[in-house]
């Protein structure tokens, strides 16, 4: 989907879901919210490559449970070794690589049945800056009740550069979001923090990386909020 043709569509969907907003207001029905945060990392793969690696995210795709998963090929997924990668070894003796998500554009749910949160404003993250169990708070919104079945990121940008000052060419794949397939759930009154790990693995022996999730990394979090919302 070409960026101007996803706009559209995230326009027309946008206004859909106002008028069903609208609806159950005349209604006089109130659903039960909890709270999202969503969190970014950076652990294993080839982030040692850069001195900077600033990601920019525009907003969330989630899945509610229950939804058709016809166009959803998640499952597929392996987590397998990237191809040209000199990773160190972990203390269980797993390559770093090893825990890196495999992920292609088929892999990636595009299909109906998301919904799609677009930021007021797009968040800058650097990769670099997050290793070592560092994180960063990119969102905090209210959502209905219920359980998801993953969460994606749309990266809109990458701009990388190079240990030794040359520039990256870093992508996610086919252009997709980057999909964490980890379900959760928007708990009454609760607050849901969602932290996706990945990672740029390079390419072959070229200066070309793709991003990744790495799905060891992923962690999701449940505590009350505080009677103000907080």
């Amino acid at each position: 989907m070409t960026e101007l043709s996803r706009r559209t569509y995230l326009k027309t969907a946008g206004a859909a879901a106002a008028g069903m907003a609208g609806l159950a207001g005349c209604s006089g029905t109130s659903a039960a919210t909890g709270t999202l945060a969503t969190q970014v990392t950076d652990q294993p793969g080839d982030i040692a490559d850069f001195e900077s690696c600033v990601v920019t995210i525009q907003g969330i795709w989630i899945k509610p449970s229950g939804e058709s998963d016809d166009d959803d090929t998640s499952a597929s997924t392996d987590e397998t070794e990237t191809e040209g990668t000199d990773a160190g070894q972990t203390e269980s003796g797993q390559t770093e690589t090893d825990r890196v998500e495999q992920q292609d554009e088929s892999d990636i749910d595009q299909g109906d049945g998301r919904e799609y949160h677009e930021f007021d404003e797009a968040q800058e993250a650097d990769l670099v800056e997050l290793q070592d169990g560092n994180t960063q708070l990119i969102d905090e919104r209210s959502l209905d009740v219920g359980e998801y079945q993953y969460l994606q990121l749309d990266v809109t940008g990458v701009e990388g550069v190079l240990a030794d000052g040359g520039d990256a060419e870093v992508d996610t794949p086919g252009s997709a979001p980057l999909q964490f397939n980890e379900p959760f759930e928007i708990r009454d009154g609760e607050m849901t923090t969602f932290t996706g790990d990945f990672t740029p693995v390079r390419r072959g022996r070229t200066d070309r990386y793709l991003l990744q999730p790495v799905a060891s990394g992923i962690e999701v979090e449940y505590e009350a909020e505080d009677e103000d919302g907080s």
